[in-house]
């Protein structure tokens, strides 16, 4: 009996060493993947509040070496960074509600199984996500509808993603059970009703989601704006702003020389600046949705 007990306690330290090297080794390798995601980031940071001397003799790293603001300074002495702010936050909203709005119906309506010819419809999208017309013919439908030099050029183009309604209709298959809309069919509930009170409240998973990939995709891009916005300055989102900041500023640097009088900003260190300023904005929201966000991307995983 005795012999039994040490070997049963013998196999229980086993299996608990076992199972404590495999946590330890996981514990590893999210923290080595957790750092290839924060190192740059604090790289960057450290880069933006560093002397340019250092910065140019790329002796900053991770730690800030001679403490300078300037060019956080630089960023804020622009009155039109305000303006091109507030245009990028416009036009994130309206870009995300529109987005969602159109994801949210069709990927519904392409559920339904009364609904004929939905198979077709849903193959037309998915094809939108292997070929594209180019920026050339892009160009040329704005510039047929009226639309550049517009707020619609920079919301209207991309506001339906093909790749976000596959998700969410996967989601609304998977998650959405067939017989509670049934039940509120025979209640005598329209698609409208059914859709307000029944799908989006048990997806909200799922459109926190999709709502934070429109708006992340919507806030880093400039390069259709970069196109499109040539006369109306104003116009300018934040991203394409800072753009024309670095690029001002790198071709100032190249005309005085490495050795500035120290009036320059370093493109280096300014660019490093733009893109901590660029990115808090999206770094304070993400928290609030973090838990949305987690779950939804295992629930639009699930094939239906």
């Amino acid at each position: 009996m005795s012999l039994n007990k040490k070997n049963h306690d013998r196999r229980w330290i086993n299996t608990k060493t076992k199972n404590m090297a495999i946590d330890i080794m996981f514990y590893m390798v999210l923290t080595l993947v957790s750092l290839t995601c924060v190192l740059p980031f604090i790289h960057i940071f450290a880069k933006s509040v560093s002397n340019e001397a250092f910065v140019v003799a790329n002796k900053v790293f991770l730690i800030p070496k001679g403490i300078n603001f300037t060019a956080y300074k630089k960023i804020f002495q622009d009155a039109s960074i305000v303006r091109s702010l507030y245009v990028s936050v416009i036009v994130t909203l309206s870009f995300t509600v529109i987005g969602m709005m159109l994801t949210i119906s069709s990927a519904y309506a392409l559920t339904r199984k009364e609904l004929k010819g939905r198979k077709v419809m849903s193959f037309l999208i998915m094809f939108t996500m292997y070929f594209t017309a180019g920026t050339i013919p892009d160009y040329l439908l704005m510039n047929d509808l009226k639309m550049l030099d517009t707020w619609w050029c920079m919301i209207l183009p991309l506001s339906f993603s093909a790749y976000n309604f596959l998700i969410m209709k996967n989601n609304f298959q998977s998650s959405i059970p067939e017989s509670l809309i049934e039940s509120a069919v025979i209640d005598g509930a329209g698609h409208f009703k059914i859709l307000a009170k029944i799908v989006i409240p048990l997806s909200k998973p799922i459109i926190a989601t999709i709502a934070l990939f429109y708006a992340v995709g919507r806030w880093n891009a400039y390069s259709d704006a970069l196109f499109y916005i040539k006369q109306r300055v104003n116009l300018r989102p934040l991203q394409l702003k800072l753009y024309y900041l670095v690029v001002a500023a790198t071709e100032s640097f190249k005309a005085e020389g490495v050795v500035a009088t120290g009036q320059i900003t370093n493109p280096e260190v300014l660019k490093a600046s733009c893109i901590i300023f660029a990115t808090l904005p999206i770094v304070c929201i993400y928290p609030f949705v973090q838990k949305y966000f987690v779950r939804g991307t295992m629930i639009g995983a699930v094939k239906g």
